[in-house]
């Protein structure tokens, strides 16, 4: 039941009581996605991690908050499909690009794009909430196509950093929709 009313317009609304058509799965609430808490970040790299919120198998897509709590790179990488990007805190942006994101910045990253994540030393760790569609495809320097990550990768990553950490591997279970 969320928090009561008060004195709201809209208090004395009854919520509907077919929330769920036959064969949908519920919602996920993760409070304070953000977290500072290490154990919820699967290690990505030496310097960055992330937070996994949804993930779709089916769709090869998922939701997480990137950090890296001091200078950080994500290896060079090409996306088939769009991403999206909001910087909740910190800075970071891309070796191929002449922007730098901050708290509030958004970025629609168009399908066919090679490039190679970095985060800034800040004040605040850099957190940034990604939505992700496809693989990422690891390039070498020369930007050519070397191995890729994908939905299944990030699962399996994720399954064993949480077994590790003492949350249990099944902890992922709950995001997979």
């Amino acid at each position: 039941m969320p928090e009561a009313a008060t004195s709201e317009f809209w208090r004395d609304i009854k919520p509907i009581t077919k929330v769920f058509q036959p064969d949908a799965k519920p919602e996920v609430y993760l409070p304070n996605a953000p977290t500072e808490d290490d154990k919820y970040y699967v290690p990505f790299t030496e310097t960055v991690s992330s937070r996994p919120l949804w993930i779709s198998p089916e769709k090869n897509m998922w939701c997480d908050v990137l950090m890296a709590k001091k200078a950080g790179l994500v290896n060079r990488h090409y996306h088939p499909h769009e991403v999206f990007a909001y910087t909740i805190s910190g800075k970071w942006g891309y070796l191929e690009h002449d922007w730098t994101a901050t708290a509030g910045d958004f970025v629609y990253e168009t399908p066919g794009e090679g490039h190679t994540l970095i985060a800034y030393e800040s004040d605040e760790p850099m957190r940034v909430h990604f939505k992700v569609t496809g693989p990422l495809v690891w390039l070498d320097e020369d930007g050519e196509p070397n191995g890729y990550f994908d939905v299944h990768d990030y699962i399996r990553m994720a399954r064993e950093h949480y077994e590790k950490v003492g949350l249990g591997a099944d902890y992922i279970n709950a995001l997979i929709r």
